[in-house]
């Protein structure tokens, strides 16, 4: 694929891993700890690790000492981490990159302040893609595919329109995000997605390894 598009050079990042990309969030764990649900997914084998939290359910002290864990957990085991929204603690844990959304600090901005950190932009639309490519975003979230209730702010899903989109007219990578499941994970990946977030469908699974076992064994079907 060309990785030139209206005139913006898209980059690689070497870090970003296909695979599965979860994301914590203690309102959806069945009652564990962020630091242990994010042990069990990396014990499980998951590919990428996002910390999601809100300021409003939990203070940026505690954040930042549960960042410090997971940091140490997601270390040891070579799994690139990912702190959403707050960029003074991905610095302070030493995180591989700090996720934005579209109301947050500007990508720019962020490339910036972050030195050599991955720095991802969530997009809902093709004009939000192309802006977060030319901003230097290193990935772009695509998504909600499908309706979620994970995040009380989020957009209406946006379908497989959107999706096929960014496969077809940009090189930059991408995680697909929002409702996926393990009954429609099939339909995603035909569509070209490579590294795919489930949430509740991982931490709320009783046994955390096992969900990701049978998530990783539908995309190697899907691959094969």
């Amino acid at each position: 694929m060309d990785n030139q598009r209206q005139g913006v050079q898209e980059k690689a990042s070497p870090i970003f891993p296909q695979g599965v990309y979860g994301i914590l969030g203690e309102k959806f764990s069945l009652g564990r700890s962020n630091v242990e649900t994010a042990h069990l997914m990396v014990e499980g084998g998951i590919d990428i690790l996002q910390y999601r939290e809100k300021s409003d359910q939990k203070s940026r002290k505690i954040m930042l000492e549960e960042c410090r864990q997971i940091r140490k957990i997601t270390a040891d085991a070579g799994v690139p981490f990912i702190v959403n929204d707050f960029l003074d603690i991905a610095l302070a844990v030493g995180a591989d990159g700090i996720h934005q959304g579209q109301d947050d600090l500007p990508v720019p901005v962020v490339k910036e302040l972050a030195g050599g950190m991955l720095v991802g932009c969530s997009t809902h639309t093709p004009d939000q893609a192309r802006q977060a490519i030319a901003d230097g975003a290193d990935y772009i979230g695509v998504g909600p595919i499908f309706a979620t209730r994970t995040k009380a702010d989020v957009c209406d899903a946006v379908g497989f329109d959107y999706l096929e989109y960014v496969v077809k007219n940009h090189a930059i990578p991408f995680v697909a995000i929002g409702g996926i499941k393990r009954h429609n994970l099939r339909e995603v990946v035909s569509r070209g997605a490579r590294t795919i977030c489930l949430v509740t469908e991982i931490i709320g699974a009783q046994d955390i390894k096992q969900r990701i076992d049978e998530i990783k064994a539908l995309l190697g079907e899907t691959h094969a």
